[in-house]
């Protein structure tokens, strides 16, 4: 049996294995359904890099005991939690306040626990933002095609729209929430001046017309997960244009039909496991301020993603 001090945090050890002390933090996930979450290995894993006496666990939470989860992290002292489907719009009910970012999104996926106040953040946007980075691609006066309407890419729409992207142009089926979307792109346009345009996705032509043009393809649909694996979002690859950077925001299988599709054009084509990542990191830096070790976390699930049906 031993003690270590690390960066102000005592733990425990028995036989070198750290153990929870009576000053360990807790942070978590609350999503119905959780047990899917790459979270608990990322946070876990950058809590011990880091020295951080914290765990990460998660929490099957719904809509119907959403409040209560929220309580938690006020009367526990947490340091807050990550927020999935079905919680990112009902969780704002709760807060104490937002972030600019969350504001305009409309959905919370990362809750800060300061003061004993709960501020809400959306850091997919900004993930995506950091991911495109660091691959040496920019949103900056850059002309966008997004397919889907859903969360990822309403946070995703905003932050390239406030990073400076030239126009955006979204792809979404017309069904009952088409106008509910329109009517939310037009408020994001307003707000950051860039022009953004919602068509419908079975306008194949206005698809055509739009991808010569464009510098970045982004595909927020689940088309090529699941039982859609191996399909494609487009009726046919040879619509992709030689101009165009691929980023599918799919990282389970980690290449997509349609990064598959790019990679035989001499497209450059990217997963979605980095934004998931990066978006990762910007919670975990609200939570400690401290950097996530970007690189360890990458292996991390590397490994975890090839064992994890053995």
């Amino acid at each position: 049996m031993s003690f270590l001090r690390r960066s102000g945090f005592l733990f425990y050890q028995i036989g070198g294995k750290k153990m929870i002390s009576g000053k360990t933090k807790l942070a978590g996930f609350f999503a119905a359904p959780a047990s899917h979450s790459f979270s608990p290995i990322m946070h876990n894993t950058a809590f011990k890099l880091c020295g951080i006496d914290a765990v990460y666990l998660a929490f099957e939470v719904d809509c119907h005991h959403l409040k209560q989860a929220l309580e938690s992290i006020r009367v526990l002292d947490m340091l807050g939690g990550n927020f999935s489907m079905p919680n990112k719009i009902a969780v704002l009910d709760y807060l104490d306040e937002l972030s600019p970012e969350a504001e305009l999104i409309g959905a919370v996926n990362t809750v800060v626990h300061k003061n004993h106040q709960l501020i809400g953040y959306n850091t997919d946007g900004m993930g995506f933002i950091r991911a495109v980075k660091e691959v040496g691609q920019t949103v900056v006066n850059q002309k966008m095609i997004v397919l889907g309407g859903g969360g990822a890419a309403k946070a995703i729409i905003a932050q390239m729209a406030l990073e400076g992207a030239k126009e955006v142009n979204v792809y979404k089926r017309k069904n009952t929430t088409f106008f509910l979307f329109k009517e939310y792109l037009a408020k994001v346009s307003e707000k950051t001046g860039c022009p953004i345009f919602l068509h419908d996705y079975a306008n194949e032509s206005q698809l055509v017309r739009d991808l010569k043009q464009a510098d970045l393809l982004i595909n927020a649909t689940d088309i090529g997960m699941g039982k859609k694996e191996g399909c494609l979002p487009l009726s046919h690859a040879s619509l992709l244009s030689s101009n165009l950077t691929v980023f599918d925001l799919i990282y389970s299988p980690s290449e997509t039909q349609l990064l598959k599709e790019a990679k035989k054009l001499g497209i450059k084509g990217y997963n979605g496991l980095d934004m998931l990542i990066h978006q990762g990191a910007i919670a975990f830096e609200l939570w400690t301020q401290k950097e996530m070790p970007i690189e360890e976390i990458r292996r991390c699930l590397g490994v975890y993603e090839e064992n994890k049906d053995v």
